[in-house]
């Protein structure tokens, strides 16, 4: 006679509700910490609710959705979690910014193999970082615990960013717009942000044998670990106060696909971007990876931002105006690093005169 099999519940299935439910109120006060009295309810609502902003004429609802890729993976191999949350958030912002929207709320998602309440807490207050550092708030989201999608250590992360714009404040610019004779400036990078981080597992790991705990000298000190965790930068702060101004027709965030590919989202028929690669020095770590995997320089512009995560059109007499508003505000950096031509709505990058 068979012997009685005890009854499956959803934990021995692999599931712990329990588990996942300890994680997120672990988070609750980083999450909170990001609402300002535009958001309405309580913690743990089934949705968010957020009060729309007064005094806009027109106001645009501008939305997006992204995610990190395999920057995960690097952050799992350093066993540090509190990062890639706010990476996400900055990318985001920066995907609506361009189009001149200041950020209001996002959501998030997370799913994993197995919860572990640490690493889930780290996500989410990292979340809850990037939503405080950009003025927007974090109203909710999901965690979903995932057995034999994904393994126990593995985690992957998505979010939703919701920002607004004046209609007549929406980028780039129709009137006046992007023309041949304009200037790019160029605005620094923090490191790789958030692309292209499978080519540089391939070459920094596979092929050039390094860890995230290697500190080879071209990093000065810095692990390899480190340098590619730099957290992605956010350009909101720097520039929503500048917009006003008006000498910012175009905006280009450089993420995949590099120059060739974001630059020409923001370029009106009949103009191409032309980028000098010689105006600025790549960071290190690009160097790196160029180097150990004997990447072409194409390929390198076509998958990194090299340095350059923000690339700004403006009119030849805005470029100067533009610059010093730039160092006003904190930012000393910004270079010219190519300008817009006739041409077929592309842009390519040259490396030399």
């Amino acid at each position: 006679m068979k012997k009685k099999q005890t009854g499956v519940t959803y934990k021995s299935a692999g599931v712990d509700i329990a588990a996942k439910a300890a994680a997120i109120w672990s988070a609750r006060e980083a999450i909170e910490s990001s609402w300002g009295p535009e958001v309405v309810g309580a913690f743990g609502g089934f949705g968010g609710l957020y009060r729309m902003p007064g005094g806009m004429k027109r106001p645009l609802l501008c939305s997006s959705t992204d995610g990190v890729g395999t920057k995960i993976a690097v952050a799992i191999a350093a066993n540090r979690h509190d990062t890639v949350g706010q990476d996400l958030v900055n990318h985001c912002v920066n995907d609506i910014l361009v189009q001149g929207a200041r950020p209001l709320f996002l959501l998030d998602y997370i799913a994993t193999g197995h919860v572990k309440k640490d690493v889930i807490r780290d996500v989410i207050g990292g979340f809850a970082k990037g939503c405080r550092d950009n003025g927007c708030a974090l109203i909710g989201g999901e965690t979903a615990e995932m057995p034999g999608t994904y393994r126990d250590d593995d985690y992957d992360l998505a979010a939703t960013i919701v920002g607004v714009v004046e209609e007549a404040d929406v980028l780039p610019r129709t009137k006046n717009g992007v023309k041949p004779g304009d200037v790019l400036i160029g605005l620094p990078s923090t490191g790789l942000h958030t692309n292209g981080y499978t080519l540089a597992r391939k070459a920094l790991f596979e092929i050039g044998g390094l860890t995230v705990k290697s500190k080879p000298k071209e990093l000065g000190g810095q692990s390899v670990g480190d340098a590619l965790l730099a957290v992605h930068r956010s350009y909101a702060p720097l520039l929503l106060p500048i917009l006003p101004e008006r000498r910012i027709k175009a905006m280009a965030h450089i993420t995949g696909g590099g120059f060739p590919d974001n630059i020409p989202r923001v370029l009106p028929e009949g103009v191409k971007a032309v980028v000098d690669a010689t105006a600025w020095k790549p960071l290190p770590i690009f160097e790196m990876i160029r180097s150990l995997g004997n990447v072409p320089n194409a390929e390198c512009y076509h998958v990194f931002n090299m340095g350059v995560g923000m690339v700004l059109v403006t009119s030849k007499k805005d470029v100067e105006p533009l610059l010093a508003s730039l160092k006003a505000h904190g930012e000393s950096g910004a270079k010219v690093i190519g300008e817009i031509v006739k041409g077929d709505r592309s842009s390519i990058v040259r490396f030399g005169r």
